[in-house]
């Protein structure tokens, strides 16, 4: 008799089906395990026969062979512990083979026989509600799997509860949805005393969803007003918010099933390597600029950054994600992100500064910023200078405007976008290409002729050109104005320059 429970593999934000297959036959006593199992899965069958024992179950002394299907489908991560273990009891007669078949299961073992939480329920759930299946995962996870609302789950503490709840002796809790977690209270707008340039280039960023880099010495408030940027932008709808945690859940960083409305935000230190930005590693695991989709991606003393690994931002920038090739695995995750970058003029921070500045200069300033290649600075859609803050500029009273009203403005602007772009797949200005831009950000004659004379003075590239119009789409949202006229053109080409090249 073959007994037979199926489980998942994950491929990015995929979750495919495996079953695994249970065959105990007569010969010398033996656990083999294949079906392209890495380290981990490997050590299953000790996990397995260490939770059995502590139930008061032996191994028949007979030859026990598990076949993970399909065989060329590389097998990552300890969540196959549960699905072995309920096939191996399913073939010794322990309980009912015909009762999971109805099931998918996922989680690791302890050797006393509890059910651990493992990365990605969440992704196991969904797929299991759209196999029309049930699922059986740890009970510290039922909060996440009880999203994917219609299936049946089994949130179980440990194999014995599992057991006895399939045999009808005791039931096991239903499990209800995790909770959803109020709006983070970052910092507030009014802590920025001055820099209104800058403040208005943040409003005009989170209305349309704009990359934008900020260069400014050090103590000018960059990093303070990245920070802010959560906090004016609109929150996550429910179809984002699911989004974005079952990228989490992947990352085994979804903690009680809690669910967020709040747009991520992430800030590596510039030191992380491109597997850590990107995504990849031995098993393949999501980086920063997955974790950070639908949300912002903070680089600060972004030429720190080494070359190779912000060239490889490149293309999820452009694309919305990342392709991670491994000899092993070929895997896509989500990178739709808004890149907030940071970084000082020169290396001493102060270029330009008379009473500052080193001896260096303008020499060490354009050394330091061509760190940063021309063709990542052009995918960046605003560049603002910050200018040093004075004592004097903090003795002064808070601004009278803060968060709550540049929220305001952006929501409206927002709202607009997704109006406008009904039924597109898209919902900002960021987005636009082809017919869209021609359609919405065509500007009339007079800024058609401001932005043709500064695209030959500036030497814009094609993709300089389409988000300088993104840009001014999204000025003239804020303004209220159905066309893009010129003063929204001469607004966005104040925030285009180039500060290096490669």
């Amino acid at each position: 008799m073959v007994a037979l429970v199926q489980t998942v593999a994950y491929l990015g934000l995929e979750a495919r089906t495996v079953e695994v297959q249970c065959q105990i036959a007569p010969g010398l006593p033996r656990f083999n395990l294949v079906g392209l199992p890495d380290k981990a899965v490997n050590e299953s069958r000790e996990r397995v026969h260490a939770a059995l024992a502590a139930m008061g179950l032996a191994l028949p002394p007979k030859r026990i062979t598990i076949n993970l299907s399909p065989a060329d489908l590389p097998k990552e991560g300890s969540h196959y512990d549960l699905p072995i273990a309920l096939a191996l009891l399913a073939a010794m007669g322990v309980t009912d083979a015909e009762q999971i078949t109805d099931f998918v299961a996922v989680g690791e073992l302890a050797l006393d026989g509890r059910i651990v939480p493992t990365p990605g329920v969440l992704l196991a759930a969904l797929h299991a509600s759209g196999a029309d299946k049930g699922l059986i995962c740890p009970a510290a996870q039922g909060g996440e799997a009880r999203w994917a609302s219609g299936i049946p789950i089994l949130a179980a503490p440990d194999l014995i509860s599992l057991l006895n709840h399939l045999k009808g002796t005791t039931r096991l809790a239903e499990p209800q949805p995790g909770e959803v977690e109020a709006a983070a209270r970052g910092p507030d707008l009014r802590q920025v005393k001055g820099q209104e340039v800058a403040k208005r280039a943040l409003e005009i960023a989170a209305a349309g969803g704009h990359n934008l880099l900020m260069i400014g010495p050090p103590g000018a408030g960059k990093s303070l007003m990245a920070a802010c940027l959560p906090g004016i932008l609109p929150p996550l709808t429910p179809a984002e918010a699911l989004e974005v945690s079952m990228v989490a859940s992947v990352a085994g960083l979804l903690e009680e099933g809690r669910v967020s409305r709040t747009r991520p935000f992430r800030s590596p230190h510039h030191s992380a390597s491109m597997a850590a930005l990107t995504g990849g590693g031995l098993r393949v695991r999501p980086g920063e600029v997955s974790l950070a989709h639908l949300g912002v991606l903070f680089l600060d003393e972004l030429p720190e950054f080494q070359r190779a690994v912000l060239d490889s931002l490149r293309q999820p920038l452009e694309t919305g994600s990342v392709d991670v090739a491994r000899a092993n695995a070929h895997v896509t995750y989500p990178a739709r992100v808004q890149l907030v970058a940071a970084m000082n003029p020169c290396r001493c921070g102060y270029l330009g500064d008379p009473a500052l500045g080193c001896s260096r200069a303008p020499r060490c300033g354009a050394d330091y910023q061509a760190k940063v290649s021309g063709p990542m600075l052009d995918r960046i859609d605003l560049h603002v200078e910050v200018d040093p803050v004075s004592a004097a500029d903090l003795a002064l009273p808070p601004p009278a405007e803060g968060s709550a009203e540049v929220a305001a403005r952006v929501a409206a602007a927002r709202a607009v976008q997704v109006s406008r772009l009904e039924g597109t797949g898209k919902s900002s200005n960021a987005e636009l290409d082809g017919d869209l831009l021609e359609r919405h950000a065509t500007p009339d004659d007079a800024g058609r002729k401001l932005l043709m004379q500064a695209a030959e003075a500036m030497r814009l590239s094609a993709r300089g050109y389409t988000r300088m119009l993104r840009v001014a789409r999204t000025i003239a949202d804020l303004a209220g104005s159905e066309a893009v006229g010129r003063i929204h053109i001469a607004e966005a080409l104040s925030y285009r320059r180039v500060v290096g090249r490669s």
